[in-house]
């Protein structure tokens, strides 16, 4: 699997920044967090992504607290951003549909759950 080239770079990750992809600092990956109403809600979503992931043989990076989906993707084997990664950051999108996302990833994320 090769890395994304410059062409799919510039063609690609506007659009998914738009969506609230991020570019991480300090790897060639993109981060994205989902804030749900519920723990629930969380839980189905990871759920769902989950029989997404296995049928393309590529597992997100994740974290779950209460109602906070933290993720990241990259291609292991690639040491990078792949196409793999853009489809699935693209099927993870679909499913959250409308569900706000945290766009300051520096800032302390605190979930719903009064803790």
């Amino acid at each position: 699997m090769d890395r994304l080239t410059a062409d799919a770079r510039a063609t690609s990750l506007p659009g998914l920044e738009a969506t609230g992809w991020r570019l991480t600092p300090d790897r060639d990956a993109i981060r994205k967090i989902w804030r749900f109403a519920t723990f629930s809600e969380a839980w189905g979503f990871m759920s769902r992504v989950a029989l997404v992931a296995e049928k393309l043989n590529h597992h997100p990076e994740w974290r779950n607290v209460y109602n906070l989906v933290d993720v990241t993707l990259t291609t292991h084997e690639a040491d990078g951003l792949t196409e793999l990664d853009l489809k699935l950051a693209a099927r993870m999108d679909k499913l959250a549909g409308a569900t706000p996302v945290e766009i300051d990833h520096q800032a302390d994320l605190v979930c719903a759950c009064g803790t």
